[in-house]
């Protein structure tokens, strides 16, 4: 019996290891990408001519963050990549997918509450909003950013993170704000990380937004509010015309 459960440990340890092989060897291309990306942008003249070309391309809305990153920041270092490496893991094994099932995830509440953001008030008619708090992408022990408001280190405990989402409540002006627990589920499961935009409906991901900085466009989330309020008074109207 106890060889048996030996052998059936050593089983499942080896099949764990097979697909962390395999897993690494599919987001290798990716993250390489990445790392020679971060390592050209630390030549200021490439930094400075790749975010003017993004800006002149760039034709988004006036919602969406600009892509800033100051001259003063590091980009190749050693948390960087960790960063990158971490943040793509999390968006290979994310659960929410688009158009399937949205996690239920457990998050902590803020004492206080704020006003909400722009976006979040003009669609409040059809839809709750609310920002979930997750883990520091630039945490000042960290991947450092001279661009951030506050140099906040790693969350310890989940005291350290509700401390950090209040700062960010009281000075930033957004949605009802929830923190992630420290086992970091809401991220793992959205792949959050850096930051995300998400839309759910009926318990299903109808839209997923691309991975921030970069893929976090507040104007597709207003865009597809639009349409769906266009539908729902289009619904209305028909409705009424078969009265």
């Amino acid at each position: 019996m106890g060889m048996e459960m030996l052998h059936g440990s050593a089983g499942v340890q080896t099949a764990k290891a097979l697909k962390n092989a395999a897993v690494c060897l599919m987001l290798l291309p990716r993250f390489l990408l990445a790392a020679v990306m971060l390592w050209l942008l630390d030549f200021l003249c490439i930094r400075r001519k790749v975010l003017m070309k993004m800006r002149e391309s760039d034709v988004g809305s006036p919602d969406d963050p600009p892509l800033c990153v100051s001259d003063s920041n590091k980009m190749f270092t050693l948390e960087s990549l960790r960063a990158v490496w971490y943040g793509q893991k999390l968006d290979f094994f994310k659960t929410a997918h688009l158009g399937g099932a949205a996690p239920n995830t457990e998050v902590v509440p803020l004492d206080s509450e704020r006003r909400r953001g722009r976006v979040a008030r003009q669609y409040a008619d059809i839809a709750d909003s609310l920002l979930v708090y997750i883990e520091e992408a630039h945490p000042s022990d960290g991947w450092v950013s001279s661009d951030a408001p506050y140099q906040i280190p790693r969350h310890r405990c989940l005291e350290d993170r509700l401390r950090a989402a209040e700062l960010m409540n009281q000075k930033v002006p957004g949605s009802a704000v929830v923190v992630d627990t420290m086992e970091n589920s809401s991220n793992s499961a959205y792949g959050a990380y850096f930051e995300r935009l998400y839309i759910l409906k009926d318990e299903k991901v109808v839209y997923q937004g691309g991975r921030g900085p970069e893929g976090y466009r507040i104007s597709e989330l207003r865009d597809w509010l639009e349409r769906y309020r266009n539908d729902l008074e289009a619904s209305k109207a028909a409705v009424v015309v078969h009265v």
